[in-house]
């Protein structure tokens, strides 16, 4: 069995080369992130094309998601090789943009001292350094190290979003949607999404006249807005670094769970995100917690599961992929494929109640039924915007998904979406003609062969909106 759940990798330093993103791309890359928060729009624009350039070279199908900066706070540059803080030690911070030291530590929020009050918990970069604030006054702020560590550059600093009053997106984020768009990115990731007002003053087109949306849950305020974040958002990720700084530590692995059940319940891909594979920066191979994490990541039903700085700035981004590739297609062969649909079937939409839900969701968890019924080869899904897909996809089928769409975005998109292999049909006409038009991309590309049964799945047209309303099963000639 093939891999199922995708691979997204932050293309770094350590990764822009040609030559090493086309050995991402052949070791099982499926989407390339690119992340804004430290680029500038024309370096960032540059490594967009760098990698369509590398991809079309390959003659693969590699989705491009550029994660927006979002209203982050940064202190101001530390000293040299930076600054140890040892736990116990107290220091002061104050709101400013200028070089840091050991004693004051600049942080270029303006409204520090008047949001943060005593007792509130600030954590540095990945959550390894976090101090307390015990004395907040009107012109700096005490705090005391709670857990020490070592700082250098320019560390992101997570103040509680319950604190922070900087709406999402920023200006900056707006400027990066802008050239993004222009140039056809097939996702955006929102940082730091509190509500559904937040997504929907992206004021993005609908996808796949626009980007996806990707909503990212790292907010106590998104986890507790889940549900109506999920139904504007085209995908979620579960952003687990920020937070893990939100909610007790012993929370984590439970939000990660309820999160990826409720996309689910309503079609939505979703990633898993943060310290998957960290050691790897630097090791060959990562530890045995990471591999389960990777592991039961799946299990959960992400559709994908994400690297960071592993591929950003690590020794070897090309070895991470790999090794990436081979725990996912591990937990994909011991995937609960039977019992996957017995268990969805107990999860209920909590959004309103439509007719073009009821026969979606009716359709295709009966291509799915069909599928593992006949021991088809594959379910053909014809779909022009990628909602066929994606209603198929979480139903987890044992076999293969063949997205097959008009549109190249909608394509690029698919890379998102598990199980399935993305496909740009170039046909016009009837059903029966697109049907017929699919089948033969899929035997050129050695996905079926004659006397394979394959289950074909899309909409007839005679339905209104988005409604994926037949299902076939053929034998293939």
């Amino acid at each position: 069995m093939s891999r199922r759940t995708k691979i997204i990798a932050t293309i770094g330093p350590a990764s822009d080369d040609p030559k090493i993103l086309r050995g991402l791309m052949e070791a099982g890359m499926d989407i390339a992130r690119i992340n804004l928060s430290h680029e500038t729009v024309e370096l960032a624009l540059d490594r967009y094309h760098r990698i369509r350039g590398v991809a079309a070279d390959l003659g693969k199908t590699v989705g491009i998601l550029a994660d927006l900066p979002g209203p982050k706070v940064r202190v101001g540059r530390l000293p040299g090789d930076g600054i140890t803080l040892v736990d116990g030690a107290e220091f002061f911070m104050v709101p400013g943009n200028e070089k840091s030291t050991l004693e004051v530590v600049q942080v270029d929020y303006e409204g520090l001292l008047t949001d943060m009050h005593d007792g509130d918990l600030l954590v540095f970069g990945d959550g390894a350094v976090q101090v307390q604030a015990i004395s907040v006054g009107t012109d700096r702020m005490k705090v005391r190290v709670v857990h020490g560590g070592h700082l250098t550059g320019r560390p992101g600093l997570h103040i509680p979003s319950a604190r922070l009053r900087i709406s999402t997106p920023t200006n900056e984020d707006l400027r990066f949607l802008d050239a993004f768009q222009e140039v056809g990115v097939d996702m955006i990731a929102l940082s730091f999404v509190r509500t559904a007002n937040d997504i929907q003053r992206a004021n993005v087109e609908p996808s796949p006249a626009g980007p996806m949306v990707v909503a990212k849950i790292e907010t106590r305020a998104a986890v507790e807005n889940l549900d109506s974040i999920v139904e504007v958002a085209d995908a979620v990720m579960v952003a687990r670094g920020d937070l893990g700084a939100e909610f007790p530590i012993e929370e984590l692995p439970h939000l990660q769970k309820a999160i990826i059940r409720r996309c689910i319940a309503v079609g939505r891909p979703v990633i898993t995100a943060t310290q998957m594979l960290e050691s790897m920066i630097h090791a060959p191979s990562p530890t045995r917690a990471e591999a389960s994490d990777v592991a039961n990541a799946v299990f959960d039903g992400s559709s994908t599961v994400m690297l960071s700085g592993e591929t950003a700035i690590g020794d070897d981004p090309v070895n991470v992929v790999t090794v990436m590739a081979r725990i996912a297609s591990r937990a994909d062969e011991m995937f609960d494929y039977e019992g996957w649909p017995k268990w969805l079937a107990t999860l209920h939409r909590k959004a309103e109640f439509s007719t073009a839900n009821a026969i979606t969701d009716a359709t295709t968890s009966a291509a799915q039924r069909a599928s593992n019924s006949v021991g088809a080869s594959a379910i053909i899904c014809i779909s022009s915007s990628g909602f066929t897909v994606r209603s198929v996809a979480r139903f987890r089928p044992e076999a293969k998904i063949l997205g097959f769409s008009s549109n190249p975005r909608t394509v690029n998109q698919l890379t998102m979406s598990w199980g399935t292999r993305p496909y740009l049909l170039e046909a016009s006409g009837s059903a029966d003609e697109l049907t017929d038009e699919a089948i033969s991309i899929a035997k050129l590309n050695g996905e079926i062969k004659s006397g394979d049964l394959v289950v074909v799945v899309g909409g007839s047209g005679y339905s209104k909106g988005r409604v994926t309303d037949t299902v076939r099963v053929i034998e293939v000639r």
